[in-house]
């Protein structure tokens, strides 16, 4: 589908951002500003919740 398609877009020196859309943000009950851990998985990447 069209609208799970992103671009990933450079902030700063170093830095980019990857918009999330907002029905998997509520399926994941993820919140704005919330920490959360990247990591590489294969070619692809895992974003998990941080828990400290």
């Amino acid at each position: 589908m069209k609208k799970d398609i992103r671009k990933i877009v450079k902030n700063g020196a170093g830095t980019y951002s990857i918009s999330i859309p907002k029905d998997l943000m509520k399926e994941l009950r993820f919140k704005e500003r919330q920490k959360v851990v990247v990591k590489k998985h294969g070619k692809g990447i895992l974003i998990e919740d941080w828990k400290e």
